[in-house]
Protein backbone atom coordinates (compact mmCIF):
# COMPACT_ATOMS: atom_id res chain seq x y z
CA UNK A 1 0.00 0.00 0.00
CA UNK A 2 3.11 2.31 0.35
CA UNK A 3 5.51 3.85 -2.18
CA UNK A 4 8.95 5.24 -0.36
CA UNK A 5 11.70 6.39 -2.78
CA UNK A 6 15.25 6.88 -1.34
CA UNK A 7 18.23 8.45 -2.85
CA UNK A 8 21.69 7.49 -1.03
CA UNK A 9 24.65 9.61 -2.64
CA UNK A 10 27.89 11.29 -1.39
CA UNK A 11 26.68 14.50 -0.12
CA UNK A 12 23.21 13.36 1.44
CA UNK A 13 20.18 11.27 1.25
CA UNK A 14 16.56 12.22 0.51
CA UNK A 15 13.47 9.82 1.25
CA UNK A 16 10.16 10.29 0.52
CA UNK A 17 7.03 8.47 0.58
CA UNK A 18 3.45 8.77 0.40
CA UNK A 19 0.57 8.63 3.08
CA UNK A 20 -1.88 6.45 2.28
CA UNK A 21 -2.97 3.29 4.20
CA UNK A 22 -6.01 1.47 3.62
CA UNK A 23 -7.87 -1.13 5.74
CA UNK A 24 -10.64 -4.09 3.51
CA UNK A 25 -13.07 -5.18 5.47
CA UNK A 26 -15.28 -7.96 4.49
CA UNK A 27 -14.74 -11.69 2.95
CA UNK A 28 -11.33 -13.19 2.97
CA UNK A 29 -12.09 -13.96 -1.33
CA UNK A 30 -13.38 -11.16 -2.04
CA UNK A 31 -10.67 -9.05 -0.05
CA UNK A 32 -8.23 -10.66 -2.08
CA UNK A 33 -10.06 -10.34 -5.39
CA UNK A 34 -10.08 -6.80 -4.81
CA UNK A 35 -6.30 -6.34 -4.03
CA UNK A 36 -5.46 -8.56 -6.97
CA UNK A 37 -7.37 -5.88 -9.06
CA UNK A 38 -5.61 -3.03 -7.18
CA UNK A 39 -2.04 -4.16 -7.59
CA UNK A 40 -1.88 -5.23 -10.79
CA UNK A 41 -3.16 -2.01 -12.07
CA UNK A 42 -6.63 -3.28 -12.96
CA UNK A 43 -7.86 0.15 -10.99
CA UNK A 44 -6.90 3.36 -11.84
CA UNK A 45 -8.13 5.83 -9.57
CA UNK A 46 -10.08 6.32 -6.11
CA UNK A 47 -13.76 6.30 -8.23
CA UNK A 48 -13.07 2.82 -9.61
CA UNK A 49 -11.49 1.58 -6.23
CA UNK A 50 -14.80 2.49 -4.38
CA UNK A 51 -16.80 1.70 -6.89
CA UNK A 52 -15.03 -1.91 -7.18
CA UNK A 53 -15.28 -2.53 -3.65
CA UNK A 54 -19.25 -2.15 -3.54
CA UNK A 55 -19.84 -4.61 -6.34
CA UNK A 56 -17.73 -7.22 -4.17
CA UNK A 57 -19.47 -6.21 -0.57
CA UNK A 58 -15.97 -4.81 0.92
CA UNK A 59 -15.61 -1.97 3.18
CA UNK A 60 -12.68 0.30 2.83
CA UNK A 61 -10.80 2.46 5.21
CA UNK A 62 -8.70 4.86 3.53
CA UNK A 63 -6.84 7.17 5.68
CA UNK A 64 -4.14 9.43 4.21
CA UNK A 65 -2.44 10.24 7.25
CA UNK A 66 0.10 7.94 7.25
CA UNK A 67 3.93 8.66 8.62
CA UNK A 68 6.00 6.21 6.51
CA UNK A 69 9.64 7.74 7.09
CA UNK A 70 11.14 9.36 9.92
CA UNK A 71 14.14 11.81 10.36
CA UNK A 72 16.28 10.67 12.76
CA UNK A 73 18.93 13.59 12.24
CA UNK A 74 21.59 12.18 10.37
CA UNK A 75 19.50 9.35 9.47
CA UNK A 76 16.33 8.85 7.71
CA UNK A 77 14.12 5.58 8.09
CA UNK A 78 11.80 4.39 5.87
CA UNK A 79 8.95 1.25 6.46
CA UNK A 80 6.50 -0.56 5.54
CA UNK A 81 4.39 -3.01 7.17
CA UNK A 82 3.05 -6.41 6.15
CA UNK A 83 0.36 -7.56 8.40
CA UNK A 84 0.34 -11.89 8.80
CA UNK A 85 -2.08 -13.53 10.74
CA UNK A 86 -0.27 -13.77 14.02
CA UNK A 87 2.83 -11.43 13.49
CA UNK A 88 3.67 -8.37 12.11
CA UNK A 89 6.85 -8.35 9.14
CA UNK A 90 8.47 -4.86 9.02
CA UNK A 91 10.79 -3.66 5.84
CA UNK A 92 12.85 -0.78 6.78
CA UNK A 93 16.00 1.22 5.04
CA UNK A 94 17.87 3.00 7.10
CA UNK A 95 20.03 5.92 5.26
CA UNK A 96 22.76 8.45 5.51
CA UNK A 97 25.58 10.05 4.21
CA UNK A 98 27.12 7.27 1.54
CA UNK A 99 25.26 4.38 2.90
CA UNK A 100 22.07 2.21 3.97
CA UNK A 101 21.37 -0.77 5.49
CA UNK A 102 17.65 -2.40 3.89
CA UNK A 103 16.40 -4.48 7.09
CA UNK A 104 13.32 -6.93 7.48
CA UNK A 105 11.96 -7.79 10.73
CA UNK A 106 9.58 -10.48 11.83
CA UNK A 107 8.28 -8.35 15.12
CA UNK A 108 11.26 -6.83 16.96
CA UNK A 109 13.86 -9.20 15.71
CA UNK A 110 15.95 -8.84 12.42
CA UNK A 111 15.81 -11.57 9.96
CA UNK A 112 17.61 -9.83 7.08
CA UNK A 113 20.04 -7.12 6.16
CA UNK A 114 21.00 -5.65 3.06
CA UNK A 115 23.80 -3.03 2.77
CA UNK A 116 25.06 -0.29 0.13
CA UNK A 117 26.91 2.83 -0.18
CA UNK A 118 25.41 4.36 -3.13
CA UNK A 119 21.67 3.77 -5.05
CA UNK A 120 18.10 4.99 -5.51
CA UNK A 121 15.87 2.12 -3.37
CA UNK A 122 12.01 1.62 -4.01
CA UNK A 123 9.73 0.47 -1.30
CA UNK A 124 6.26 -0.56 -3.00
CA UNK A 125 4.06 -3.05 -4.58
CA UNK A 126 4.48 -4.07 -8.26
CA UNK A 127 2.41 -1.00 -9.76
CA UNK A 128 3.67 1.52 -7.73
CA UNK A 129 7.36 0.24 -7.88
CA UNK A 130 6.78 -0.33 -11.90
CA UNK A 131 5.42 3.34 -12.46
CA UNK A 132 7.65 4.73 -10.25
CA UNK A 133 10.32 3.13 -12.16
CA UNK A 134 9.53 4.64 -15.78
CA UNK A 135 9.12 8.22 -14.31
CA UNK A 136 12.25 7.96 -12.46
CA UNK A 137 13.91 7.05 -15.91
CA UNK A 138 11.82 10.33 -17.11
CA UNK A 139 12.78 12.70 -15.25
CA UNK A 140 16.15 12.12 -13.72
CA UNK A 141 19.47 13.37 -14.32
CA UNK A 142 23.26 12.67 -13.40
CA UNK A 143 24.62 15.04 -11.33
CA UNK A 144 21.94 16.84 -9.84
CA UNK A 145 22.05 18.34 -6.02
CA UNK A 146 19.59 17.05 -3.43
CA UNK A 147 16.80 19.78 -3.63
CA UNK A 148 16.44 18.79 -7.77
CA UNK A 149 15.93 15.20 -6.39
CA UNK A 150 13.60 16.41 -4.13
CA UNK A 151 11.90 17.85 -6.30
CA UNK A 152 12.04 14.66 -9.30
CA UNK A 153 10.75 12.53 -6.40
CA UNK A 154 7.56 14.45 -5.77
CA UNK A 155 6.97 14.97 -9.53
CA UNK A 156 7.17 10.95 -9.16
CA UNK A 157 4.59 10.76 -6.08
CA UNK A 158 2.46 13.13 -8.18
CA UNK A 159 2.48 10.34 -11.34
CA UNK A 160 2.09 7.50 -9.57
CA UNK A 161 -0.69 8.74 -7.05
CA UNK A 162 -2.31 9.82 -11.18
CA UNK A 163 -2.08 6.04 -11.82
CA UNK A 164 -2.93 4.32 -8.79
CA UNK A 165 -5.37 4.65 -5.79
CA UNK A 166 -2.50 2.38 -3.42
CA UNK A 167 -1.02 5.29 -2.78
CA UNK A 168 -2.00 9.08 -2.26
CA UNK A 169 -1.14 12.61 -3.57
CA UNK A 170 -0.28 13.60 0.26
CA UNK A 171 3.36 12.64 0.78
CA UNK A 172 6.48 13.49 3.04
CA UNK A 173 9.54 14.50 1.73
CA UNK A 174 12.90 14.66 3.93
CA UNK A 175 16.97 15.60 2.56
CA UNK A 176 19.33 15.44 4.60
CA UNK A 177 23.22 16.31 4.31
CA UNK A 178 25.46 14.66 7.19
CA UNK A 179 29.56 14.75 6.07
CA UNK A 180 30.77 11.62 6.65
CA UNK A 181 32.44 8.92 4.71
CA UNK A 182 31.68 5.29 4.30
CA UNK A 183 33.05 3.45 7.19
CA UNK A 184 31.26 6.00 9.17
CA UNK A 185 27.99 6.15 8.14
CA UNK A 186 28.05 2.42 8.96
CA UNK A 187 28.99 2.68 11.81
CA UNK A 188 26.34 5.38 12.27
CA UNK A 189 23.83 3.20 10.93
CA UNK A 190 24.44 0.21 12.91
CA UNK A 191 24.18 1.74 16.42
CA UNK A 192 20.63 3.10 14.98
CA UNK A 193 19.28 0.34 14.20
CA UNK A 194 20.29 -1.14 17.53
CA UNK A 195 18.77 1.33 19.17
CA UNK A 196 15.64 1.88 17.22
CA UNK A 197 14.59 -1.63 17.48
CA UNK A 198 15.36 -2.06 20.96
CA UNK A 199 12.93 1.28 21.11
CA UNK A 200 10.52 -1.17 18.82
CA UNK A 201 10.70 -4.19 20.94
CA UNK A 202 9.84 -1.77 24.30
CA UNK A 203 7.17 -0.40 22.34
CA UNK A 204 5.75 -3.93 21.66
CA UNK A 205 5.92 -5.50 25.30
CA UNK A 206 4.41 -2.02 26.12
CA UNK A 207 1.62 -2.69 23.64
CA UNK A 208 1.46 -6.52 24.91
CA UNK A 209 0.99 -5.54 28.23
CA UNK A 210 -2.02 -3.21 27.95
CA UNK A 211 -3.99 -5.48 26.07
CA UNK A 212 -2.99 -8.10 28.63
CA UNK A 213 -4.74 -5.52 30.67
CA UNK A 214 -7.73 -4.40 28.67
CA UNK A 215 -8.43 -7.82 28.30
CA UNK A 216 -8.20 -8.54 32.16
CA UNK A 217 -10.09 -4.99 32.85
CA UNK A 218 -13.21 -6.42 30.38
CA UNK A 219 -12.92 -9.54 32.20
CA UNK A 220 -13.14 -8.72 35.45
CA UNK A 221 -15.59 -5.78 34.63
CA UNK A 222 -18.13 -8.00 33.69
CA UNK A 223 -17.24 -10.01 37.59
CA UNK A 224 -18.84 -6.54 39.07
CA UNK A 225 -21.73 -6.99 40.76
CA UNK A 226 -24.98 -4.32 39.64
CA UNK A 227 -27.36 -6.58 41.22
CA UNK A 228 -28.24 -8.86 43.49
CA UNK A 229 -27.16 -9.86 47.72
CA UNK A 230 -23.54 -8.46 49.08
CA UNK A 231 -23.62 -9.12 52.43
CA UNK A 232 -25.39 -8.68 56.11
CA UNK A 233 -24.88 -6.27 58.75
CA UNK A 234 -22.57 -7.36 61.49
CA UNK A 235 -21.88 -3.85 63.20
CA UNK A 236 -22.91 0.13 63.12
CA UNK A 237 -20.75 3.01 64.91
CA UNK A 238 -21.47 6.12 63.64
CA UNK A 239 -21.95 6.44 60.12
CA UNK A 240 -19.61 3.03 60.19
CA UNK A 241 -21.19 0.20 58.89
CA UNK A 242 -19.51 -3.48 59.29
CA UNK A 243 -20.28 -6.10 56.55
CA UNK A 244 -20.13 -9.69 56.45
CA UNK A 245 -19.51 -10.54 52.55
CA UNK A 246 -21.63 -13.34 51.07
CA UNK A 247 -21.32 -16.42 50.25
CA UNK A 248 -19.98 -16.09 45.75
CA UNK A 249 -19.08 -12.65 47.15
CA UNK A 250 -15.75 -10.56 47.18
CA UNK A 251 -14.30 -7.30 47.40
CA UNK A 252 -11.09 -6.34 45.08
CA UNK A 253 -9.30 -2.82 44.76
CA UNK A 254 -9.09 -0.90 42.09
CA UNK A 255 -6.47 -2.85 40.66
CA UNK A 256 -8.68 -5.86 40.42
CA UNK A 257 -6.90 -7.33 43.70
CA UNK A 258 -9.15 -9.09 45.99
CA UNK A 259 -9.12 -7.34 49.75
CA UNK A 260 -11.63 -9.62 51.16
CA UNK A 261 -13.64 -13.00 50.27
CA UNK A 262 -16.97 -14.23 51.12
CA UNK A 263 -17.33 -14.43 54.97
CA UNK A 264 -14.82 -11.49 55.44
CA UNK A 265 -15.57 -8.17 56.75
CA UNK A 266 -15.64 -4.97 54.82
CA UNK A 267 -16.00 -1.56 55.99
CA UNK A 268 -19.13 0.82 54.83
CA UNK A 269 -20.43 4.27 55.24
CA UNK A 270 -24.14 5.19 55.78
CA UNK A 271 -25.32 7.64 53.77
CA UNK A 272 -27.51 8.87 56.00
CA UNK A 273 -28.10 7.86 59.74
CA UNK A 274 -30.29 5.42 59.46
CA UNK A 275 -31.38 2.41 62.64
CA UNK A 276 -30.15 -0.75 61.40
CA UNK A 277 -30.09 -4.30 62.58
CA UNK A 278 -28.04 -6.96 62.70
CA UNK A 279 -28.18 -9.19 60.09
CA UNK A 280 -30.24 -6.57 58.23
CA UNK A 281 -29.53 -7.56 54.54
CA UNK A 282 -27.02 -5.56 52.13
CA UNK A 283 -28.24 -5.70 48.30
CA UNK A 284 -27.18 -3.76 45.23
CA UNK A 285 -30.61 -2.83 43.48
CA UNK A 286 -30.25 -1.14 40.50
CA UNK A 287 -26.48 -0.72 40.66
CA UNK A 288 -27.47 1.15 43.72
CA UNK A 289 -25.87 0.22 46.99
CA UNK A 290 -28.41 -0.29 50.03
CA UNK A 291 -29.99 -2.19 52.90
CA UNK A 292 -32.64 -4.01 51.22
CA UNK A 293 -35.51 -3.25 53.73
CA UNK A 294 -35.80 0.31 53.86
CA UNK A 295 -33.24 1.08 50.76
CA UNK A 296 -30.79 3.06 52.80
CA UNK A 297 -28.46 4.20 50.78
CA UNK A 298 -24.28 2.90 51.62
CA UNK A 299 -21.22 3.60 50.40
CA UNK A 300 -18.16 1.76 49.85
CA UNK A 301 -14.56 2.41 48.15
CA UNK A 302 -14.07 -0.93 47.15
CA UNK A 303 -15.34 -3.07 43.91
CA UNK A 304 -17.82 -5.92 44.64
CA UNK A 305 -17.51 -9.20 42.32
CA UNK A 306 -19.16 -12.28 42.37
CA UNK A 307 -16.04 -15.17 42.57
CA UNK A 308 -14.14 -17.01 39.70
Amino acid sequence: MSLIMTYIGSKGCVMAADKRSIGFLGDKNQRELLEEDLYSGKIDSDEKLLKRARELDINLKISDQGEKIRNLGKVLVGEVKIRATHETKRKRIYTTTNGYHQVELTGSEIQNVKSGQSSIVIFGNKITKEIAGKSLKKHFKSKISLNEVGKIFQKVMEDVAEATPSVSSEHDIFIIHPQMDHKQAMELLRTTIISDVKELEKWRNKLKEDMLAQRRDIQMASRIITQGEVGRVKKVEGDVVEVILSDGVEALNMDWNVLAKPGDTIFMKIENPSPLNLGDLVVIEDENLCIKKNKTSLSCDIILCKTD
